[in-house]
């Protein structure tokens, strides 16, 4: 199997464990090699499990974190991010085809970080005493995939540098509302997650740049048209130090808080 076929076989796989290992075996050649045009079969993209129930976002109950079923809440909807994650990525490799050798080696080693954070997100499940698919969850990771399916460039703004990056703002109250509640094992977790997802939100901004460099399009206020047009905002507070590592400048931000609903 060449290897834009395992990772469309990987995308189509609907058992997460299965997809997990699949992602993990999966390597690009070394040195060059030819991006094929795209054949595989885009049905059954991207392949999940019969759970869990896809609800409307406001649906999704939430609940407060000083009991076990609280946690297991957050656990399982982090999870079902780093599922979604995990197609996002791979969809990035299978889906762009025009695009230079590092792009495809950037997006698989995500994919594959995102297939550690689920499984990492699992095991802390089971050891309170649930799994995913337990709970419902919302779709709106994947919707926002398939809005962006027809150009990288509003995929790499709008999927990292946008609902990705919402990780790297939200992580750290997570973080401390764990720590205070003493669920150790779970902020270890996290710290993780976050950590990484500097990597991955860098990415995003590297080839956003690139296409940016490629139309002759400044990235700066092109991000921005892209949010007004898009209706994109992000309400505080900002993680600012991590989103500068990812490559976000100070005027950028303030556009995500600022752009019109």
């Amino acid at each position: 199997m060449n290897a834009f076929a395992a990772i469309h076989a990987a995308l189509a796989e609907c058992d997460p464990q299965a997809k997990c290992v699949q992602v993990a075996a999966l390597a690009l050649p070394d040195g060059s090699f030819t991006v094929p045009l795209v054949a595989e079969d885009g049905a059954g993209v991207p392949g999940r499990p019969e759970r869990p129930t896809l609800i409307h976002p406001r649906d999704v109950p939430h609940r407060g974190l000083g009991s076990v079923a609280g946690r297991v809440a957050l656990l399982h909807a982090v999870a079902h991010i780093e599922f979604n994650a995990i197609n996002l990525a791979l969809d990035a490799c299978w889906r762009f085809r025009d695009m230079p050798l590092d792009y495809y080696r950037d997006w698989l080693s995500v994919a594959q970080d995102e297939a550690r954070h689920f499984l990492m997100l699992s095991q802390r499940l089971a050891q309170l005493g649930a799994a995913y698919g337990d709970l419902p969850a919302h779709n709106g990771l994947w919707e926002a995939a398939e809005k962006t399916a027809g150009d990288p460039l509003l995929r790499m703004a709008l999927v990292p540098r946008v609902l990705e990056a919402r990780g790297l703002d939200v992580t750290p109250g997570m973080i401390a509302r764990l720590t205070e509640v003493r669920d150790g094992d779970t902020v270890a977790i996290l710290h993780v997650i976050l950590d990484e997802e500097v990597r991955h939100v860098a990415i995003g901004t590297r080839w956003f740049e690139y296409l940016c460099a490629q139309r002759g399009l400044d990235p700066r206020p092109t991000f921005a048209r892209l949010l007004a047009e898009h209706r994109v905002r992000v309400a505080p507070p900002l993680n600012r130090a991590a989103r500068v590592q990812a490559g976000f400048g100070e005027a950028e931000m303030d556009a995500l808080l600022n752009a019109p609903r």
